[in-house]
C-alpha cells in the first residue's frame, strides 16, 4: 500500500524506523508549541537529516580533494601503458595504480562509500516527504471521518476519485485484489493517497455530485483542518503551482500567483547556486583518461539540465515538493561553503600522513607488514617494467636483423638467423 510505510528491502526500513519518526516527531513539537505546519515540518526535517549526512559530505570531499592530487600520476600510468594491452602490461599497470593509492592511504572505491550510504536515505526522504499521511498520523487521522463515508459508497466514490489529476499513480491501487474485495483499510488508504494529492477544486467536488451532498459539513471541515496544516505563507502545498497560478490569476488575486510562480523559479535558482558551489572535476583533472572525459562531460551537462528539470517539475508537482528541493538546495549551499572553506585550509599533506597511518594500522592489525606489501609491490613493478624493456629491446634487433637480411637469402637461412638470435637473447 503507498499510504503504509514502504516495504522495499532497503528504503521500506530507512522511511518507517529512521526517517518517518524524525519527521513525526517534528511534526509533533511544532504541534506542541501551537503551529503544527507541514511545510515547516519538511524544512526542519530537511535540515535535520543533512546535518545528520554532514561527516559523509566533508569525507567525500576529502577523496575528492585527495583525487585531484593523485591524478598527474595515475594519469601518468595511464598514458604508460595506454597502447599496452597484453597481461604482463595490465598487470603492471594495475599494480603501479594500487600503489599511488597505498601511497596517499586511501581506496579506489573512494567516496563511492558515502554515496552508497547517502543514496537510499536520500531516496527514502522523498518517499517520506511525498506521502506524510503514512508517517505522521496527526495528518493521516484527519482523513478519517470522510473516507469512512466514502467507503461506504465505494463505489460511486471510486469512480469519482479516479476521476481527480493525482489518481493515475495509483492505478495499482485501485485494480489490487484488496481494494476489489472491499478490504476496510485498504480501500480507506487508496482513497486517503487520492485525496492527499487532490487540487481544492477537487475536494470541491465531492460534496458537489449527487451521490454525496451530505458530505459537505466534512468535506468542508477536513479542508479547514488540512489548511491549518498546509498553508506556508499564504500557499497551499497541497496544490501545485500550476493549479495556484491559474485560480490565482482567474481570481486576481496577483500577490499569490508571485508566491506560485517562486516556487519552481527559487528551485532552479537553489540548485544552480549548489551546484556552483559544489566542487567539479577539472579538465586539468581529467585530461588524458577518456573515461574521465566523458564523466566530466556528462556531469556537466547534468549540472546545467537539472536547475531547469527541477523547475518544471516543482510547477506541476504539489508546492510541498518545491519547499523541500529548495529547503534541501539551500542546506547543502551553506554546507557547501562551510565545507569549501574547511577543506581550502586543510593540510593535505598532514591528512595524506594520518590515511597511511590509518592504512598501515589496519593491515598491522591484521597481521599483515606494510611495508613488505610496498617492497614487494616495487620489486614487482620493477620485474615488470624490466620485462617490459628487454621484450620491446627484442623486437628491435630482431626487426632490425631481418631488415638487414638480403632478398636473395634462402628461407634455411633466415631460420637460422632467427635461431642464432633468440639462442644469443636467452643466454643472456
Amino acid at each position: 500500500m503507498i499510504l503504509n510505510p514502504d516495504t522495499g528491502k532497503i528504503l521500506g526500513p530507512i522511511a518507517k524506523y529512521i526517517l518517518g519518526p524524525i519527521l513525526n516527531a517534528i511534526f509533533d513539537f511544532l504541534n506542541w508549541i501551537k503551529i503544527p505546519n507541514v511545510g515547516l515540518a519538511i524544512i526542519l526535517f530537511t535540515i535535520v537529516i543533512y546535518i545528520l549526512l554532514l561527516p559523509l559530505t566533508i569525507k567525500q570531499q576529502k577523496f575528492s580533494k585527495l583525487q585531484a592530487k593523485m591524478n598527474p600520476e595515475l594519469q601518468a600510468i595511464q598514458k604508460k601503458y595506454k597502447d599496452k594491452k597484453d597481461q604482463e602490461s595490465q598487470m603492471a599497470m594495475n599494480q603501479e595504480t594500487q600503489a599511488v593509492y597505498a601511497k596517499y592511504g586511501v581506496s579506489p572505491t573512494g567516496s563511492c562509500v558515502q554515496l552508497i550510504i547517502q543514496m537510499p536515505i536520500l531516496f527514502a526522504l522523498y518517499r517520506v516527504i511525498y506521502k506524510i499521511p503514512a508517517y505522521v498520523p496527526m495528518v493521516k487521522n484527519v482523513f478519517g471521518d470522510l473516507v469512512s463515508k466514502l467507503a461506504d459508497k465505494k463505489d460511486p466514490a471510486t469512480t469519482l476519485l479516479q476521476s481527480f489529476s493525482g489518481a493515475g499513480q495509483f492505478k495499482n491501487e485501485f485494480t489490487n485484489e484488496l481494494f476489489t474485495s472491499g478490504n476496510v483499510e485498504y480501500v480507506k488508504n487508496t482513497f486517503i493517497d487520492v485525496l492527499n494529492r487532490a487540487s481544492t477544486s477537487e475536494w470541491e467536488s465531492i460534496y458537489a455530485s449527487e451521490n454525496f451532498p451530505e458530505l459537505k459539513d466534512t468535506v468542508i471541515n477536513v479542508m479547514a483542518q488540512l489548511s491549518k496544516f498546509n498553508n506556508f505563507l499564504g500557499l497551499n502545498i497541497g496544490d501545485s503551482p500550476l493549479y495556484t497560478v491559474k485560480t490565482a490569476f482567474a481570481s486576481h488575486h496577483f500577490g499569490l500567483l508571485l508566491l506560485a510562480v517562486l516556487i519552481p523559479v527559487l528551485s532552479a535558482v537553489t540548485q544552480w547556486v549548489n551546484v556552483k558551489l559544489t566542487p567539479q572535476v577539472s579538465k586539468n583533472q581529467s585530461s588524458g583518461n577518456e573515461q574521465a572525459d566523458q564523466m566530466a562531460n556528462s556531469m556537466k551537462a547534468m549540472n546545467t539540465f537539472m536547475p531547469l528539470m527541477s523547475a518544471f517539475f516543482c510547477f506541476t508537482l504539489p508546492a510541498g515538493m518545491g519547499i523541500y528541493w529548495i529547503a534541501g538546495a539551500v542546506v547543502r549551499s551553506i554546507q557547501q561553503v562551510a565545507i569549501n572553506k574547511y577543506i581550502d585550509k586543510m593540510d593535505i599533506d598532514e591528512v595524506i600522513k594520518k590515511n597511511q597511518e590509518k592504512r598501515e594500522a589496519k593491515l598491522k592489525k591484521a597481521g599483515i607488514d606494510p611495508n613488505a606489501i610496498s617492497s614487494n609491490a616495487n620489486r614487482s613493478t620493477k620485474a615488470m617494467e624490466r620485462l617490459n624493456m628487454i621484450k620491446e629491446e627484442n623486437e628491435k634487433k630482431l626487426a632490425a636483423a631481418q631488415a638487414s637480411d638480403k632478398p636473395k637469402g634462402s628461407i634455411a637461412s633466415k631460420a637460422n638467423l632467427v635461431k642464432e638470435f633468440n639462442e644469443k637473447n636467452n643466454n643472456k
